[in-house]
C-alpha cells in the first residue's frame, strides 16, 4: 500500500465519490476539422454541459495552456477535462460528503500516531495531548474547534480551520514542545502538521504547487490560490502535461496522476526486474523507499536489490553506488538514459526476444478516511480515461 505524505491521507482522489462518469451528448463544432489545434470555443463545447460557467472554464484553461505551453490539441485538452471532472467536476472548492465527521473521527483515532510520525515519539505525544485539549476547549467551550471541524464541508473550511488551531497553539502553548518542534522541523509546525496537502479543483499536493509556484506568495496565499478556479487549474495541468513521457496512450499518464510521475513506466521496469530475477516486486513504481515527505531512505528497496543481484549474476559491473545514483533519477525522464535502465532493458531483450515494454499499469492501492472502500490506481485511471474517451468522441461530433 503507497503511503502518503499527510495526516489525513487526502490524497489525489479525495473528490472521487462527487459523481460518476458524465454520458453527455455535446457537439463540438471545430473551427477546421483538418487542424489539431482548439479554440476556447472547442474546449467550452468540450465541457459537459451539466458544468455550470463553461466559458469561464474554457477561459481559464485556454490561458493557462497558453501560459505554460501546452499545445490545444485534443488529446491535451480532453486529458485535462477529464482529470478535472474525475477529481471535482468542475467545481473549483467542491464539497465533501461527511467530511466534518469523518476528520473529527481521524482526530479521535489517529491523532498521537500522526503527530508521532511527524514530530518523532518525544515531541509528538505531548503536542498532540495539547492539540486535542485545545479542540476541546477552544475558542470556547460552547463553540470548540471540535465542533466546529463537524460543520465544515470543503476542503479549504478544513484547512482554514486547521490554520486557526494550529496559529492559537504557536500563540498560547507555553511549553518548549512546540518550540523545539518547529526548530526541528526548520519551518512553520502549523504547515507542517496541516493535514489538507492536496487541494483544488485538481488535487494538488502543496509541495508542488510551492516547487513551481506561478508568483511569489506566502503558503497561506499559495493554498487560498489553489481553492480559486485559475490556481486549481494552473497547477493541476502543469502536475499533468508538464513532463516528458513516450506513454503509447494517455491512460498511462492518467495513473501518473494519482500515484506519481513516471510510475506506470518504472513499474514495467519493476516487471522486468521481477521476470528476471524470479523476485517478487511490488509494481509501485517507486524503485527507492521514500518517506512521508517524500525525501529518499537509506535502505534498500527490493528493486534495488534485485538489480544488485542482477548485475552480480551477469557480471555487469555497476557498483551500488552507481545503481542508487541511477535510481534517484527515477522520478525524471532522465532515467531511461542510466546505465542501470539501459542495462536491464539488454538483458530483457535477450531473455525474451523482445524490447521491454515501456510503461504498464501500477499496482497501488488507493486508501484514506474520505473513501468508502479501497480502491486501486488502474481503477481510477479506468474511470479518468472513460471521461477521455466521451471527450475524444465530442470532439467528432458536428453540429
Amino acid at each position: 500500500m503507497r503511503h502518503y505524505p499527510n495526516f489525513l491521507r487526502t490524497c489525489t482522489i479525495v473528490m472521487l465519490c462527487i459523481g460518476a462518469v458524465s454520458c453527455t451528448k455535446d457537439n463540438v463544432a471545430l473551427e477546421d476539422e483538418d487542424t489539431p489545434i482548439l479554440t476556447q470555443r472547442n474546449i467550452k463545447n468540450l465541457i459537459p454541459s451539466r458544468v455550470r460557467d463553461r466559458d469561464s472554464w474554457a477561459n481559464d484553461i485556454y490561458s493557462i495552456m497558453d501560459t505554460l505551453q501546452v499545445e490545444k490539441n485534443k488529446t491535451n485538452v480532453c486529458s485535462i477535462l477529464a482529470i478535472v471532472d474525475q477529481e471535482s467536476n468542475f467545481v473549483a472548492n467542491p464539497q465533501v460528503p461527511n467530511l466534518g465527521e469523518k476528520a473529527v473521527k481521524e482526530v479521535n483515532h489517529r491523532l498521537e500516531g500522526k503527530f508521532a510520525d511527524k514530530l518523532g515519539d518525544r515531541l509528538g505525544e505531548p503536542v498532540a495531548k495539547y492539540f486535542l485539549n485545545v479542540l476541546k476547549t477552544q475558542p470556547s467551550a460552547e463553540n470548540n474547534y471540535l465542533a466546529q471541524m463537524r460543520k465544515v464541508k470543503t476542503e479549504k473550511d478544513l484547512d482554514i480551520l486547521y490554520r486557526e488551531i494550529f496559529n492559537y497553539m504557536t500563540k498560547h502553548y507555553h511549553v518548549s514542545a512546540i518550540t523545539g518542534a518547529a526548530k526541528l522541523l526548520g519551518q512553520d509546525i502549523g504547515e507542517r502538521m496541516n493535514p489538507i496537502t492536496t487541494l483544488g479543483s485538481m488535487q494538488v499536493l502543496i509541495n508542488y504547487a510551492q516547487d513551481h509556484q506561478r508568483s511569489r506568495m506566502n503558503i497561506y496565499e499559495l493554498r487560498d490560490d489553489l481553492y480559486t478556479q485559475y490556481g486549481g487549474l494552473y497547477y493541476g495541468i502543469h502536475r499533468l502535461m508538464l513532463y516528458q513521457a513516450n506513454y503509447s496512450k494517455p491512460l498511462y499518464r492518467f495513473a501518473d496522476y494519482n500515484s506519481g510521475i513516471y510510475s506506470s513506466r518504472n513499474a514495467s521496469f519493476q516487471q522486468a526486474l521481477t521476470k528476471l530475477t524470479k523476485m517478487t516486486l511490488s509494481l509501485d513504481g517507486d524503485l527507492l523507499l521514500y518517506d512521508k515527505n517524500e525525501n529518499v531512505l537509506s535502505d534498500r528497496s527490493q528493486s534495488e536489490l534485485a538489480i544488485q543481484h542482477l548485475f552480480t549474476e551477469h557480471a555487469i559491473q555497476l557498483s551500488p553506488k552507481q545503481i542508487r545514483s541511477d535510481l534517484k533519477q527515477e522520478k525524471t525522464v532522465d532515467f531511461e538514459k542510466t546505465q542501470t535502465y539501459k542495462e536491464v532493458q539488454i538483458l530483457y531483450k535477450q531473455k525474451f526476444g523482445r524490447a521491454l515494454v515501456y510503461a504498464i499499469m501500477p499496482e497501488v492501492v488507493i486508501s484514506g478516511p474520505k473513501l468508502s472502500k479501497n480502491y486501486n490506481t488502474n481503477w481510477y485511471a479506468s474511470k479518468v480515461n472513460n471521461r477521455y474517451l466521451s471527450c475524444m468522441q465530442r470532439t467528432r461530433s458536428g453540429r
